[in-house]
């Protein structure tokens, strides 16, 4: 008696589904995007494998796809959030009097003594301790080593050639002026305040009066040849003291007493 009332009727058991749940099979989907007749008609091959080591999904194909395809991360495509310098390109600066922490010792980088380990502005370029200076000990030279004013034009030139292609007729004069107004010159910036000077390349036909500052030892040589009208123009006169000015003065005066001097003692020998 007691072992039948412990079974359970069938009709009761008809409560319970008998149907089986589906069996999860694993996703199919894979990263291939080619057309269907691409495909082999072998059908894919899946492979269970423990779930340590998993293997991708591989599809055959008649085409040669090199699959997977690896991406080096090292090469990344510049944007504005991936910008920045090239590593060890910029080095961080020496952190000095910030503590022992910052690396450099209790005496933060400046050293035990001396002038520059003290506070303030230190000292100025060039300064080497109250002895002379490398800027004071270099000669003081003229010209291109003292300051690229040999190199410079001292003259306005004006060739014999220039002249005799000009409009200049026979008696003119040739100055600065005219050949200025014949344009001949046309100085600019600070050869406007340069001073005449003739030289002696080409040939001269017109008898002109010239007048200049300084002129070569060929072009005296031909206009004197020629018969032309020289003229030297002086020069700036450069300032002197006084007492220099008076000196001067003095030694012309006695120079010219002796010039003459000489010059009446050859007229009396002849």
């Amino acid at each position: 008696m007691a072992m039948a009332s412990s079974l359970t009727p069938l009709s009761s058991m008809s409560s319970f589904p008998l149907t089986r749940k589906p069996l999860s099979l694993p996703s199919l989907s894979s990263p291939f995007k080619g057309t269907l007749k691409t495909l082999e008609s072998k059908p894919f091959q899946l492979r269970h494998s423990s779930s340590q080591q998993r293997r991708p999904l591989t599809v055959t194909s008649k085409k040669a796809i090199p699959w997977p395809v690896f991406v080096d991360p090292t090469r990344v495509r510049f944007r504005l959030d991936n910008l920045g310098p090239q590593p060890g390109s910029r080095k961080k600066a020496k952190r000095k009097g910030r503590g022992i922490a910052a690396g450099q010792g209790a005496s933060c980088g400046f050293g035990m003594r001396g002038q520059k380990s003290r506070s303030g502005p230190g000292v100025r370029p060039g300064f080497e301790g109250g002895q002379m200076p490398l800027y004071r000990r270099i000669p003081k030279l003229r010209g291109i080593a003292g300051g690229m004013r040999a190199g410079l034009p001292k003259y306005v030139h004006v060739n014999l050639r220039d002249i005799e292609e000009s409009t200049f007729q026979d008696g003119e004069e040739v100055s600065l002026e005219t050949l200025r107004e014949k344009g001949v010159i046309n100085p600019s910036g600070r050869e406007r305040k340069l001073p005449l000077k003739i030289l002696g390349e080409g040939e001269l036909s017109k008898k002109v009066t010239i007048k200049a500052r300084a002129f070569s030892s060929s072009a005296k040589e031909k206009l004197e040849t020629l018969g032309c009208s020289l003229t030297v123009l002086p020069g700036r006169k450069k300032w002197v003291k006084p007492s220099v000015a008076k000196n001067l003065a003095r030694a012309d005066e006695y120079f010219a007493k002796k010039r003459a001097a000489a010059a009446a003692a050859e007229q009396a020998s002849a």
